[in-house]
């Protein structure tokens, strides 16, 4: 994992400065009581760097709705959290000598796009009723999770290929929605990228779920910055929360991408599944309200109907592509 002079340079950089910044603002007295902060995230750390589900994907319905912390609080400590941790995962990807930084050249425009849609949603969604946000993420990421498991799409382009005007516009689109996503959860633009990246643009599961990463852990720096410096939001607590999980997240994220370099996405894909649904459900069962049952069942239908719809009709086209020598040949082209 340490291969990478760069990546070897940022650990020990970062990690001498956590120890700084933890003897002078923190405790152990805090970390003893706050012991579940660090603990959340050895599993969410791990999962946002070996998905394209951000640390915020567990750290937010975790502690929202596992430990009944303040919808606000849970959404900046994923974005605080995720600030280190999956930064540290973007260094390691684009700094293996494997990878190539071509690649990722558009996330120099993906990144000021889905920043405008975090704006617009920390100004625009904040007074949507809790449950209603909880129910929304909770089924977002699951459908999706199931859907394209199950289905026999999988991409295999090492590039994004969008052309055309509708192809930018439809990213345009959708990276504004993920960082509304983002202004909600503290999580969310990953995974919606990573939706459109292997579904419309057919782009390779591990190429896709490295921009995600990347794109994530840059617009949860943003949105750190944003709640500090724009909206003075953040509370003396919430710093020393974020360090007692700053080492995790700092070690575990790179170590989740590490593991994805040698791991069967098949099997990252089932894990990724129970997880979601084992959040789901507790999500419903745990104090059980009619309003928190109805708007998961309707957002879970209906998402889990788009992403199945959606899924299908780029095999079905893929198959037309393949039967048609033509056509294939101008896809590769």
């Amino acid at each position: 994992m340490f291969r990478s002079k760069v990546f070897t340079a940022w650990f020990f950089i970062a990690l001498t400065t956590w120890i700084i910044l933890f003897t002078q603002f923190n405790s152990l007295e805090f970390l003893a009581s706050h012991f579940h902060y660090p603990l959340i995230m050895v599993l969410g750390a791990f999962v946002a760097g070996l998905t394209p589900e951000g640390g915020g994907a567990v750290a937010f319905p975790v502690l929202s709705v596992f430990f009944s912390v303040d919808r606000v609080l849970a959404r900046d400590f994923s974005l605080m959290i995720q600030s280190i941790g999956m930064t540290s995962a973007s260094i390691f990807i684009l700094s293996h000598p494997d990878n190539r930084l071509r690649t990722y050249k558009p996330l120099l425009w993906f990144i000021p796009v889905t920043f405008v849609g975090f704006v617009l949603g920390m100004q625009l969604l904040q007074q949507i009723p809790v449950y209603i946000i909880q129910a929304l993420f909770l089924s977002l990421i699951t459908s999706f999770a199931i859907a394209y498991l199950y289905s026999k799409h999988r991409g295999d382009r090492p590039n994004l290929q969008a052309t055309t005007l509708s192809e930018r516009v439809a990213l345009i689109g959708i990276l504004i929605l993920g960082g509304m996503c983002a202004s909600l959860f503290g999580t969310g633009a990953d995974i919606i990228l990573y939706t459109m990246l292997v579904t419309r643009f057919a782009m390779n599961e591990k190429v896709a779920t490295h921009m995600s990463i990347i794109l994530m852990a840059s617009i949860s720096v943003l949105g750190f910055a944003y709640r500090h410096f724009v909206d003075a939001g953040l509370a003396p607590d919430q710093f020393r929360t974020w360090l007692c999980a700053f080492p995790v997240v700092l070690f575990m994220a790179p170590f989740g991408t590490y593991i994805l370099q040698r791991m069967n996405v098949e099997w990252m894909l089932r894990g990724i599944v129970v997880l979601n649904i084992g959040q789901l459900a507790y999500f419903n069962l745990n104090q059980p309200t009619v309003g928190k049952f109805v708007a998961s069942a309707i957002f879970f239908t209906l998402l889990t109907a788009i992403f199945c719809f959606t899924l299908a009709r780029i095999v079905k086209n893929k198959r037309q592509r393949e039967a048609d020598p033509s056509e294939a040949a101008a896809g590769k082209a």
